[in-house]
């Protein structure tokens, strides 16, 4: 989504238009022809793409957990030959906060889904997403450990998560126009962000 530099296909573009619509008026108060009349084809034709709304949910909620996980592991790939330093460990933590700054930024109405309707997916769907989640945050949570060797794995657990909370607040700062601008907000999160891991480590 966010890191995509082609033309959206259709089926991108009907997700797209989806989550911002659940995002703004709730799952139950989106119908399939508002979808459709977004991307310029009629309600039924969406049929075509996806086999309904909860399609399309399932969709955005578990592909979303897939790409953050695959980023973040390409991220560890690209960093390995120098992340058995103090310095690689150090380029690899900012680089994992700077792609879920840019997530946080870029997708903020799939964070307010989140939010909102990940009780609505079907149970296979909602296990997905909690498992692929559990794995993005123990990558994180290896990665803390290495620039912080002295905290403890409860504890690097928990400021990953609180990492992820205020990373994930971007919905919540006002409407996107109110914002300082996107460069100066990613650098006062990714600020934040590792100000809050070295109060973890003590420092």
């Amino acid at each position: 989504m966010a890191t995509r530099t082609d033309a959206p296909t259709r089926r991108e573009q009907i997700l797209k238009e989806a989550a911002r619509l659940f995002a703004e008026r709730g799952f139950h108060g989106v119908g399939v022809d508002e979808i459709g009349a977004a991307v310029g084809i009629s309600g039924p034709g969406l049929y075509r793409h996806f086999a309904g709304k909860d399609a399309m949910l399932a969709e955005l909620l578990v592909g979303i957990s897939e790409q953050l996980l695959t980023g973040a592991k390409r991220r560890l790939a690209e960093a390995e030959g120098v992340a058995g330093s103090g310095a690689g460990a150090e380029a690899v933590l900012d680089s994992l906060i700077e792609g879920h700054i840019d997530f946080a930024l870029d997708d903020r109405p799939l964070i307010t889904l989140h939010d909102r309707e990940l009780d609505r997916l079907r149970d296979a769907d909602r296990k997905m997403v909690r498992q692929l989640q559990r794995q993005y945050v123990e990558l994180w949570v290896g990665v803390v450990r290495e620039v912080y060797p002295a905290v403890a794995e409860p504890s690097a657990r928990s400021a990953v998560h609180s990492v992820f909370g205020l990373l994930n607040s971007t919905p919540h700062l006002g409407r996107p126009g109110s914002l300082p601008g996107r460069t100066v907000t990613a650098e006062l999160l990714h600020r934040m962000a590792r100000g809050a891991f070295a109060a973890a480590g003590g420092e």
